[in-house]
């Protein structure tokens, strides 16, 4: 009897075993699928649109800015180099290291709000790690209108000066470069040579200028906030630069109206009430105050 049931036990310990190792390799085929199937997700997200979600708003901004062949923007544009700043605070934002301050119990307006730095992880990208590095070190903080004007040395205080972010279409031309859409070549204008910056892959301007018009045309939702705030901010950004015009500019005279009426509608947007919106980026509509005021 007593064989039997050591026979019997180690019998069941036996199957026990066996059906635990059978789940536990279950498990990891079902692990090793599930890690596929992700690495599959990503890989297919890396083969559709990759190289267009990889640019920031600044270098989206520029792209719109630069004449294709001449590779360089307009000499009467006076406005995308304040406009590369805002894209810069926005996008810090958007990618969760930069906030504005509590509005308070009297609810303090957009513009008087100051910038507070949220997280100092580095971004990846000089220009923007460099104007968190600014903004994280300043105290008393700042304004949104007052770090336009800093990050543009467009200020009269000597000792702010070094706030200035200096050639800042240069370096994104460089960063631009680097990744593949445009080239480098010299160019002479008689009294001097400059350095231009054509467009090598057109593919990459084409799907920017569809991302736009479709997001007014065919894309057209009727509400700012169900939009994809990344597409928002860069219609908005684009227009305090001066170059939105040039991503509706191949449009058929019916769809230019029709695109341009529906901007302005976002144009004619009141920043203070669109802020105080569930799940709104106070900061972008911040920056768009700043433009608009």
């Amino acid at each position: 009897m007593t064989s039997l049931t050591q026979r019997t036990s180690g019998l069941v310990q036996r199957r026990t075993e066996a059906i635990r190792s059978a789940a536990a390799d279950k498990e990891r085929e079902s692990g090793g699928e599930e890690d596929e199937a992700r690495r599959g997700e990503e890989e297919d997200e890396d083969k559709g649109d990759s190289k267009e979600t990889r640019l920031t708003l600044m270098e989206e901004v520029l792209l719109l800015g630069l004449k294709d062949r001449e590779g360089y923007t307009s000499f009467w544009n006076d406005c995308i180099s304040s406009g590369l700043r805002g894209c810069m605070l926005v996008e810090l934002a958007l990618r969760g290291r930069l906030q504005l301050e509590a509005c308070g119990v009297r609810r303090k307006s957009l513009l008087s709000r100051k910038v507070i730095c949220k997280s100092d992880a580095p971004t990846g990208d000089v220009l923007l790690d460099e104007a968190l590095k600014h903004i994280k070190e300043t105290q008393p903080p700042e304004t949104v209108q007052s770090w336009i004007e800093l990050l543009s040395g467009e200020t009269w205080n000597p000792l702010k000066l070094h706030y200035q972010l200096r050639n800042v279409r240069e370096r994104l031309a460089k960063n631009l470069v680097e990744k593949g859409v445009l080239t480098t070549e010299k160019q002479n204008f008689l009294l001097f040579d400059m350095t231009t910056h054509p467009l090598t892959n057109s593919t990459i301007k084409q799907r920017l200028v569809k991302k736009v018009q479709d997001s007014v045309l065919e894309k057209w939702v009727n509400d700012p906030h169900r939009m994809d705030k990344r597409v928002l901010a860069l219609i908005l950004l684009a227009h305090s630069s001066d170059v939105l015009e040039n991503a509706f500019a191949p449009l058929q005279d019916d769809q230019y109206d029709l695109g341009m009426k529906r901007v302005h509608t976002l144009l004619e947007l009141e920043p203070e009430k669109e802020s105080a919106k569930p799940n709104t980026n106070e900061l972008m509509w911040a920056v768009v105050a700043a433009f608009t005021k």
